[in-house]
């Protein structure tokens, strides 16, 4: 009897055992069985869960959850220009409630660099500072980083073997790093400096330090041959020329602004309204950024990215845990998909 009571409970175990470590596989990726994301795909960064869930595009619903290793905070996706590899910045840090002083955390700072088909970490770059984002440069031959720091520089490595090849310095504190449309100039928002550093991606050298607002975050770049700054403490949007390298308009927003994102078929602006959990938007009319009208999404509303065919939005609300998905031609929210805690970064891939 006891042989048998004993042989029933090992049965158990080993069973528990297996299923224990199959979730484990599915929620944080350190098995060696690889996803399948052969559907267009939305890849949406959880900081609070240290996951990417992925939204299939053909109906809006989350199809794979991708893991990260047990890293904590990550923070913003880029997608190479050939479609297959994601860089997601790991910062350790918090950073939903604003980057006022994000560089002064401590932790395993590092860029992970991600299978977009398989959701396989094959590189992992470990970096000194944090690390707001990591981007690819028009023909996915490097991968600036940026480096959160009192003497903020960025990092250029090779993507053939993510050696480093450069390290130019920025401003204090830089946050996101990004390319203008064309991909012919880089934009480092120097978010304790109030500036936003131009520097020539081929030669590495810095062309021009531009004064924007108080505590930019990002230089979003528009079609429209301008960059977007979001000023997070003056509550503004800088529209910084390409070309001329001058702030050509400073719109006023009357809350704090999570992302900024430039439509080009409705020639609009939308930036997100973190403080009321909205996304305004803006036309240029006679030489002015005039507000046209805004719309609810959710709680503490981020990122922002327009569906290739022009018809759908999405939108990262931190504090909701979920994505809302919006008709472009209407302004209006159709849905929400729930993802993880905090989404912030957000990228397609269609």
């Amino acid at each position: 009897m006891k042989i048998k009571t004993l042989a029933i409970f090992l049965f158990a175990a080993t069973l528990g055992l297996i299923y224990s470590c199959k979730d484990h596989c599915e929620h944080n990726g350190t098995c060696d069985d690889p996803l399948n994301i052969d559907y267009p795909a939305a890849y949406i960064v959880n900081g609070g869960d240290g996951t990417v869930s992925v939204i299939n595009l053909n109906d809006s619903k989350v199809d794979d959850e991708i893991g990260l290793n047990g890293a904590t905070f990550p923070h913003h996706v880029y997608l190479s220009p050939d479609k297959t590899t994601l860089a997601v910045a790991i910062t350790s840090t918090d950073l939903s409630g604003g980057h006022g002083g994000h560089g002064s955390g401590t932790g395993s700072y590092k860029v992970q660099i991600i299978d977009a088909t398989t959701g396989e970490i094959h590189h992992e770059i470990v970096t000194e500072h944090l690390p707001h984002n990591a981007v690819f440069n028009a023909s996915g031959s490097e991968l600036w980083v940026s480096q959160s720091a009192a003497a903020g520089h960025v990092l250029v490595f090779k993507t053939s073997d993510y050696s480093k090849i450069a390290e130019i310095a920025t401003g204090k504190m830089p946050s996101e790093v990004t390319f203008s449309a064309d991909g012919t100039t880089v934009f480092v928002a120097n978010t304790d400096d109030g500036t936003v550093t131009m520097i020539d991606p081929a030669t590495k050298a810095i062309l021009h330090t531009v004064i924007v607002g108080h505590t930019p975050v990002g230089a979003w770049p528009g079609t429209d041959g301008n960059m977007f700054v979001d000023n997070e403490a003056d509550q503004t949007i800088s529209v910084l020329n390409v070309v001329t390298s001058t702030v050509t308009a400073t719109i006023p927003l009357g809350f704090k602004p999570g992302y900024a994102a430039y439509h080009p078929h409705h020639e609009e602006l939308w930036v997100s309204d973190a403080t009321n959990g909205k996304v305004a938007y803006y036309k240029l009319e006679s030489g002015t950024w005039t507000k046209k009208g805004d719309f609810v999404t959710g709680a503490d509303a981020h990122a922002i990215a327009f569906s290739s065919d022009n018809l759908t939005a999405f939108v990262t609300n931190q504090g909701a845990g979920n994505v809302s998905v919006i008709d472009i031609e209407n302004h209006i929210k159709t849905k929400d998909i729930v993802v993880g805690s905090k989404p912030n970064g957000m990228v397609l891939n269609q």
